[in-house]
């Protein structure tokens, strides 16, 4: 069985097609989704999928792509938290390759996020691109490492991915570990530890061969897993299991 860590399945060409959605889920053993929230104004649909879905959870937090959004403060991070299928906070973090210019805000909003994940003790989903250096100085700096989460969609170098998990973070993979020319991806999810994995498919995004190109879903992660277990010279059972066991570990245990 399957769990992807990181989806955004309020997006309208998906959400349109819930039960249809959930019930590719089904056929692919994907037993849960993690729904994560891009800004504060879209929070409440994905709110209620979790509500309404037992088999999809829920994050809070504001994309670093989204500049004309009403700033998120902690207090308000920390109460839409509180909900019991909210797991973690995020997506947050840096991105330097759509935005140019004084990226301050960005860097601020970032910290925001941190601060109230530590304040109501959830992890942190973290999005970097062209911009590693900030994002780990950040996170050192904030004590990321105190409440820990995950680096989705991982592009960045083995070095990059090593100190994260230094810091008590896991390494998340999607559908671009398929693609053929993604050699330094293919690398880091050959060489880290098994036990830092998780698996996600960024849908509707970065669908995975031999979906390449299409409309992404949930049930698609049974792809990356496949490409995971080529990789490491593994069974697909072994990687489900580790992955499975890797999410409850993160977002799950530290409810009880």
């Amino acid at each position: 069985m399957f769990i992807d860590s990181h989806c955004h399945i309020n997006f309208p060409e998906l959400a349109e097609n819930i039960d249809e959605i959930l019930a590719n889920m089904h056929r692919n053993e994907v037993t849960h989704a993690l729904c994560v929230g891009v800004n504060m104004a879209n929070f409440p649909e994905i709110q209620l999928l979790a509500e309404q879905y037992g088999q999809i959870y829920a994050s809070v937090g504001v994309h670093p792509d989204y500049e004309l959004e009403i700033e998120p403060t902690q207090e308000l991070l920390v109460q839409m938290a509180q909900h019991p299928k909210v797991l973690a906070i995020g997506e947050t973090g840096l991105d330097y390759f759509r935005l140019k210019g004084d990226l301050e805000w960005q860097r601020e909003r970032f910290r925001t996020h941190i601060r109230a994940a530590k304040s109501c003790f959830k992890p942190l989903i973290i999005h970097t691109r062209e911009a590693a250096h900030d994002t780990l100085h950040i996170m050192a700096e904030e004590g990321a490492s105190q409440i820990g989460g995950v680096m989705h969609c991982f592009t960045e170098s083995l070095e990059v991915a090593l100190a994260a998990i230094e810091m008590n973070f896991y390494i998340s993979f999607s559908g671009i570990v398929t693609f053929k020319k993604a050699i330094s991806v293919k690398d880091v999810a050959r060489l880290i530890p098994l036990d830092r994995i998780l698996i996600e498919t960024d849908a509707p995004y970065l669908a995975p061969v031999p979906y390449r190109g299409k409309l992404n879903q949930p049930a698609y992660v049974k792809h990356v897993a496949e490409e995971l277990a080529k990789l490491r010279g593994i069974s697909l059972v072994e990687v489900g299991q580790a992955t499975t066991e890797n999410f409850r570990r993160l977002f799950l245990d530290r409810r009880r």
